[in-house]
């Protein structure tokens, strides 16, 4: 391959002005040391490198992609037995490795670690199990969940509704296990996520 002139001016002055050696040169370029050599000599024609050899798994790319696309998570060996039954010759260990550099990647999701202090946050929620046959009755089982932000410390306690007299008897019930009152409370079944101060500038009797 032709040696671009930018990479020869690289090659020249790192050599001459930063005093880097021949091999140091080669590997932060990512050229060959001969490359190199040939630069430094004032010899600056194409450079020919040896072509790559043709691997054993190149045939069965195709079929190695669409597969895993189908089924990402199928194991090398089920693969590897199948490409066998195709014709691979190549061994299981080799082949892992190349079909962990196929195998897709899932979507990187970007999310934010939120971090509170002792006491400072909590979050409530509502949970539903069904009902209860009590007599004749079907009652629906409620369950009030707080769960302290900063030592994921939950309270649950089960309701047969979730009226507003039981939604702040969970409450009560809450903090007197917590043995105290949370700052804020955020409320997960809120649109919107509503946050509402119950103690502006309190905190918990025992941190949670």
């Amino acid at each position: 391959m032709t040696i671009a002139p930018d990479l020869v001016a690289q090659i020249l002055r790192l050599h001459t002005v930063e005093k880097w050696r021949v091999g140091t040169i080669a590997r932060q370029l990512h050229v060959h040391r001969d490359a190199v050599r040939r630069v430094l000599a004032g010899n600056c024609a194409p450079v020919h490198t040896s072509p790559l050899r043709p691997s054993r798994i190149d045939p069965y790319r195709p079929f190695i992609l669409a597969t895993l696309e189908k089924f990402p998570t199928l194991t090398a060996a089920r693969l590897h037995a199948m490409v066998c039954e195709r014709g691979y010759v190549g061994g299981p260990s080799h082949f892992r490795l190349l079909v962990a550099a196929m195998r897709p990647r899932p979507a990187a999701e970007a999310y934010l670690r939120l971090r509170t202090l002792p006491a400072e946050q909590a979050q409530v929620d509502w949970g539903h199990f069904g009902h209860l046959p009590i007599g004749r009755a079907r009652r629906p089982l409620m369950a009030f969940v707080m769960v302290l932000s900063h030592s994921r410390m939950v309270f649950l306690r089960f309701f047969l509704d979730a009226r507003m007299d039981s939604f702040l008897r969970g409450h009560a019930l809450a903090f007197v296990a917590f043995a105290g009152v949370p700052r804020v409370l955020l409320y997960d079944f809120v649109p919107g996520n509503k946050i509402v101060l119950l103690c502006p500038g309190a905190l918990c009797a025992q941190p949670a």
